[in-house]
């Protein structure tokens, strides 16, 4: 499931929070490990739409730090 479908999928099912997850992408769809995660509440006036605003903002707050952080963590192996 991605997109609008998840959005519309949480507020059918009365869920009260949402979020994003950041992981490393393996061989296996949404399966890596998990990097980091961030939650927002859902409101009962929530639509599709601003609930995807508001994963939008967590996605501008974190991805970039999130990346930022990893790959000051990694180092490439020397020959």
């Amino acid at each position: 499931m991605y997109g609008d479908h998840v959005h519309k999928k949480v507020i059918e099912t009365c869920q009260i929070e949402s979020g994003i997850t950041i992981h490393f992408v393996n061989e296996h769809y949404d399966d890596g490990d998990i990097i980091f995660q961030a939650k927002c509440k859902v409101e009962k006036n929530d639509t599709p739409e601003t609930l995807a605003n508001k994963i939008h903002i967590l996605e501008h707050e974190n991805y970039p730090r999130i990346v930022e952080e990893v790959l000051s963590g990694f180092s490439l192996p020397t020959n």
